[in-house]
């Protein structure tokens, strides 16, 4: 192993970034070490589990999703805001936890950037030991003194300056894009720093592994159905080579996963619920991973345009989501861009399914 002495710190990646860029100030640095604290502390809550000083489950409540919160949640969020209010690099914050904007306080300085984020995501996944990770995305905020407004947030994906998750699983680690690839840093817990361990990631371009909750099938589009059957029809089918099939159930351990060996995330449009074109929030998840996977050599799409290419509507709009491989994600592309007669049907799930109990 190589020595901690060795290695490159996550400040001295940022120092040696910011050195191609004499005009900086610095206050871009300050913000993403602030973030990396917030994600150190809330590694610090999730790794104590239930040895931990957790608030009691009343504290959560239903946020702005409609979502049942976990205490974690709560504690996760005020870890951020606490952490990064005061510095002066922000002009206001959005998160998942929150209904508006949150406003930078009177007596702190404000700064040029907006901060958006998921505190905690999959935190479903918390009693079962499952990793959970925070996701977040850095926009540059727009000139003014006022106080941040939801139309400051709304800028589609290729306006990020960075963007990042922290996975909370055997080892922390920290993944970063500042628009110039993606980096992987693991928390040292000797010495409390962020070590450079996975420079200049890279998706592998094909895969033969897809991640998606198959329990909603019969709900699907049918490009998605028709990508999904090809897969699950292996060697014998149109493919000619077997899949393998992953549901964790957190958007951070399967965009992990993805950029350390490859594969295919979907989660698609549907028709479970009209009013709503997707489950994954554009702003503060789906966007900060679009940009992750692009900057990796991935692809991020909605199945019908780029994800970085949309134009947001509010700050929680939901789209539906696919990611990964490039290869994969093109190939699903094409059969949301096939004009299809009708709908195609699902052999792996209907009365003939593969799954079928003989009689």
């Amino acid at each position: 192993m190589q020595p901690a002495q060795h290695r490159t710190t996550l400040t001295r990646f940022l120092i040696e970034e910011r050195r191609r860029y004499p005009q900086a100030s610095g206050d871009f640095n300050s913000l993403i070490l602030s973030v990396a604290l917030a994600c150190k502390s809330i590694a610090r809550e999730v790794a104590f589990g239930a040895l931990g000083n957790m608030p009691s489950a009343a504290a959560g409540g239903v946020n702005v999703q409609g979502e049942v919160q976990k205490p974690m949640d709560v504690l996760s969020n005020e870890a951020f805001l606490r952490i990064t209010e005061w510095g002066g690099h922000l002009a206001g914050m959005a998160s998942e936890e929150m209904e508006t904007p949150y406003q930078i306080p009177a007596h702190y300085p404000k700064g040029r950037y907006l901060l958006v984020f998921d505190p905690l995501d999959g935190s479903s996944n918390i009693d079962v030991n499952v990793s959970v990770g925070s996701i977040f995305s850095v926009l540059r905020a727009p000139d003014g003194e006022g106080a941040a407004t939801e139309q400051d947030f709304l800028q589609p994906g290729t306006g990020q300056v960075a963007a990042g998750y922290a996975i909370y699983g055997p080892a922390t680690m920290l993944v970063l894009t500042v628009g110039n690839g993606v980096n992987g840093f693991t928390l040292d817990p000797n010495l409390g720093e962020f070590m450079l361990t996975h420079p200049d990631l890279q998706v592998p371009a094909d895969t033969r592994e897809f991640a998606i909750n198959a329990s909603n099938s019969r709900f699907w589009e049918a490009p998605v159905k028709q990508y999904v059957d090809e897969c699950m029809a292996g060697r014998t089918g149109p493919r000619g080579e077997d899949f393998n099939m992953r549901w964790i159930a957190s958007m951070v351990a399967e965009a992990h996963r993805i950029l350390m060996r490859g594969g295919v995330f979907l989660y698609p449009r549907d028709s479970k619920d009209p009013a709503r074109p997707g489950r994954l929030r554009l702003l503060y998840e789906a966007n900060p991973i679009a940009f992750i996977m692009e900057q990796a050599g991935g692809r991020a799409s909605t199945g019908r345009q780029p994800i970085m290419a949309v134009q947001p509507g509010s700050l929680h709009q939901r789209i539906g989501v696919i990611f990964g491989s490039r290869n994969e994600v093109e190939r699903i592309e094409r059969y949301h861009n096939t004009p299809q007669a009708v709908d195609l049907p699902n052999p792996l799930f209907n009365e003939r399914s593969l799954f079928r109990v003989p009689g």
